[in-house]
């Protein structure tokens, strides 16, 4: 990817900072304190009116800018940018009311009824008539305003409405695969429709994955989430035409999701579609909470092209939609925010400015919250878009490559997850998500990034679950193989070809001759069993009986128990001064740790940490500036880093300068 284009604005390049704004909640008198608190926090930018449809167009082509006209200027005179919202991402009542047919349907073919937010259809014509003439009145009243300097589409597109089953995206889904297919006889041969007397006769026999008396088709469900993802982005790039039609010099963006099992969405297909990539992020609990955080901010940023990007919400403390909500804890504000930095954000907001007073998010964290700006975290708010600004010079500055990484691809993601598979207990992104733990253990950086990256400028690919590959893809791995690359794949990889369509003579199809292995049946596991590798590590979920089919293949674990005993658990193939491994187990962080090891020592990939600081913090690069982020509650010693202050606090974050 090319340098994005950047937020509209003159001045030196400064990291932003900011939230989410919703003045019309407040009265007006409220919003004076607003943006004086918000220069106190040092706020440089906010996101406006996301949630406002209503209140903009009161009824049907009547519309209300007065008060965000207001809020604009009251803005602007306090040095405040707006990254000014489409507003479309809730329709008002009047509209649902008028056309309940925009409203997205289950699979069960139950109606999803307004009362919550995005209740409409990504397909529904009559939904897109009404959103893009507001789109054309908000470009039209504000492409002048000297306070824009970017526009948000919509907000969190398919959060709530990524499947819709409604009759406008049966009819949709028709189009979108005769674009794919063209003929019924290529469809009906990508669908395996022969299996269960499926074979379609006309197009208008074609209808989405709706609720059926046993496993749906496989490649129609593959498909449909292929189509749901392109129907989003397809909504998106109207909103984009409506905007760069009337502003052409403004940016335009929306918020991706990347965190946790938010999946609908295929991300790195949309990247090329803003002008610069924008994403959410909140932190979920559990043991490998912070890698999490620290792995999607990765993945956001190869997603940008290692470019800058903005982080558009994350919280200031505890979120309202978990079943437990905990606050975080002294130095995490700061710590999480800067993770993102470090992986190349150059804008830190949150969700939202002012902590709601009602509504269902009203328990949701802010930069002032209820206690208002007499209180520990707003004094850490402050604290925070201080250093932030006393980081200026950083801005602009690409990601540092790392000589590894791990490949994430969306349709995998989906594909392996489908039902009738092996087992219903393989999760795609937590196979991922442990072998980024398993770098972070030991101390060595990794990149997160999808196919379509430059996989040959890596010397290590960790490639988990890499469940679908084409024939192409096969050839790029091959290819890097052979020059000299060091690739390292799992279970249920290389079985299927992109139309979800076993690769034939054993398993890992595609891959099985780069890796030098043959499986002719899978091996899952039960919930309470488990396997023992000679290396002491132990496996769940999965085993495989490898059979080597090429005598150079190199065994580095074995089972030990169970009836594979004494088969080979994990392998490695020398290829010329490359190679390709294959893990046959779920290890988890602590177990592939040592497996890890050993490939990247083979490999000649070794920490930029010493010894004693590996597994206790990450180290991320931004061209001169190294960042160091405590990932334990104790403070530590690190004066070998060269950092200004020897002692890094609990939870800290050093930034050091080249």
């Amino acid at each position: 990817m090319s340098s994005p284009r950047w937020l509209r604005r003159a001045g030196a390049p400064r990291l932003e900072f900011g939230a989410d704004y919703n003045p019309d909640q407040w009265p007006r008198a409220v919003w004076d304190s607003d943006v004086r608190h918000m220069r106190e926090a040092g706020v440089t930018i906010v996101s406006l009116a996301i949630f406002s449809w209503a209140k903009l167009e009161p009824a049907p082509g009547e519309y209300d800018f007065a008060w965000l006209d207001d809020a604009m200027d009251l803005l602007h005179a306090n040095g405040i940018s707006v990254d000014l919202a489409t507003a479309t991402a809730s329709p008002p009542p009047w509209l649902t009311a008028a056309h309940p047919e925009i409203l997205p349907v289950d699979r069960l073919g139950h109606i999803i009824w307004p009362g919550g937010r995005q209740q409409w259809r990504p397909t529904s014509p009559i939904f897109r008539e009404h959103a893009l003439r507001l789109v054309e009145a908000m470009a039209t009243r504000y492409a002048s305003h000297p306070a824009l300097v970017a526009w948000h589409v919509s907000n969190e597109l398919g959060c709530h409405n990524v499947y819709d089953y409604s009759d406008d995206a049966a009819r949709a889904f028709r189009e979108w695969l005769r674009d794919r297919y063209v003929t019924l006889d290529e469809l009906n041969d990508a669908w395996g429709t022969a299996f269960w007397a499926q074979r379609y006769t006309a197009w208008d026999e074609v209808i989405p994955p709706r609720l059926a008396a046993t496993h749906p088709n496989p490649g129609q469900q593959l498909d449909f989430k292929r189509f749901s993802s392109d129907a989003l982005k397809d909504y998106l790039r109207a909103e984009r035409a409506v905007l760069r039609s009337l502003t052409p010099e403004v940016p335009v963006t929306t918020n991706f999701m990347v965190m946790g099992e938010t999946k609908g969405m295929d991300y790195a297909d949309w990247a090329t579609e803003v002008d610069f990539v924008s994403n959410d992020h909140y932190r979920l609990p559990g043991p490998q909470s912070l890698d999490e955080l620290s792995f999607s901010a990765n993945l956001t940023g190869n997603l940008a092209g290692g470019q800058p990007w903005f982080l558009m919400e994350h919280s200031t403390s505890a979120v309202n939609w978990q079943p437990v909500n905990k606050a975080k804890k002294a130095g995490e504000l700061a710590r999480d925010s800067l993770t993102h930095v470090a992986h190349g954000a150059d804008a830190v907001c949150f969700f939202q400015w002012r902590q709601s007073k009602a509504g269902a998010e009203k328990y949701h964290s802010a930069m002032l919250p209820h206690a208002g700006a007499d209180s520990d975290l707003f004094r850490s708010v402050a604290a925070l878009g201080a250093q932030l600004a006393s980081l200026a010079d950083l801005a602009g500055t690409p990601r540092t490559r790392a000589r590894a990484a791990i490949v994430f691809d969306w349709t995998s993601w989906w594909a392996s997850e489908l039902d009738s598979h092996p087992t219903d207990r393989l999760r795609y992104r937590q196979e991922a998500l442990d072998w980024y733990t398993a770098f972070l253990n030991l101390g060595v950086r990794v990149d997160v990034v999808p196919p379509s990256a430059p996989l040959e400028e890596y010397d290590v690919l960790i490639a988990p679950i890499l469940h679908v590959v084409p024939a192409e893809l096969a050839k790029r791995l091959d290819a890097y193989v052979t020059a000299g690359g060091h690739l390292v794949t799992t279970y249920f990889s290389g079985i299927v070809d992109e139309r979800d369509h076993v690769w034939l003579g054993g398993y890992p199809g595609a891959l099985r001759d780069l890796l030098g292995i043959r499986i002719e049946e899978f091996a899952p596991l039960l919930d309470d069993e488990t396997a023992t590798l000679s290396n002491g590590t132990t496996g769940s979920l999965w085993t495989d009986r490898i059979d080597l089919a090429d005598e150079s293949v190199e065994v580095l674990a074995a089972y030990e128990t169970g009836e594979l005993a004494g088969h080979a658990a994990v392998t490695r193939r020398p290829v010329g001064d490359g190679s390709a491994a294959y893990v046959s187990t779920r290890l988890g962080p602590d177990g592939l740790a040592p497996v890890l090891g050993t490939l990247l020592e083979r490999a000649g990939v070794g920490s930029e940490l010493p010894s004693d600081l590996r597994g206790r913090v990450e180290l991320a690069q931004r061209g001169d500036f190294r960042f160091v982020l405590n990932r334990t509650d104790e403070p530590i010693d690190i004066t070998e880093l060269g950092a200004a202050e020897p002692t890094l606090a609990a939870r800290g974050v050093a930034v050091i300068r080249a």
